[in-house]
């Protein structure tokens, strides 16, 4: 099932007001990164196409901060066909340069054509009976990995073992800073705060 943010400054639990919650630094100060950090980040998703479309907006991050594409995803689903790989798969050099002039999302080149690559990749494996989920997951045998809760990691040396696979399929835009970023946002490890009400939380949550 794919996972939606919901485009609110607030939300609610179970009548409980979540706006007093203690959350990670970097989602205090901004609504839509709160409600992401609440709903989203961190839950593991089980969904094939959902782990590719946020590698695949992960890798548009690069050199950026993540608001600006969160910001932009509703769009970037537009232009990109829902994120469908099968119909991303058959974008070409027309489709190309309507998403150049396309404001609403980063219009890099390099970034929009690796997604297409991306997509063509993903249906290969598929095609080839290998699921991108278990692909992403075999390198935790399926379970989550929890951080210390204390320090602030970009990489370690999953996130790079995990890219260097990636590369090998043939990804871009996916060195181990990017990979570990994506683990992150896709559950595949918890790096909550510890004194985040989301770290508990994360792990006892229907995956997604």
């Amino acid at each position: 099932m794919e996972c939606r943010i919901i485009y609110e400054a607030r939300c609610t639990t179970g009548g409980r007001d979540m706006a007093d919650h203690h959350r990670c630094a970097w989602a205090q100060d901004d609504a839509l990164m709160r409600v992401y950090h609440d709903e989203e980040w961190g839950v593991p998703q089980r969904d094939s196409r959902m782990l590719w479309e946020m590698l695949m907006l992960e890798g548009f991050q690069a050199g950026l901060a993540w608001i600006i594409v969160l910001r932009k995803r509703g769009a970037f689903r537009k232009a990109f066909a829902g994120f469908a790989p099968e119909k991303v798969a058959r974008f070409n050099k027309t489709d190309v340069q309507r998403l150049m002039a396309d404001s609403g999302i980063i219009r890099a080149r390099a970034k929009i054509e690796s997604t297409i690559r991306g997509a063509q990749i993903y249906c290969e494996m598929e095609a080839r009976g290998e699921s991108f989920r278990d692909f992403c997951w075999s390198f935790t045998d399926g379970k989550t990995l929890k951080g210390d809760g204390r320090s602030r990691i970009v990489s370690s040396p999953l996130s790079a073992q995990i890219s260097k696979e990636l590369k090998r399929h043939g990804f871009k835009f996916v060195g181990p800073t990017i990979v570990y970023a994506w683990m992150q946002a896709v559950g595949i490890v918890n790096d909550h705060a510890t004194g985040c009400f989301r770290r508990a939380r994360v792990g006892t949550r229907k995956a997604l």
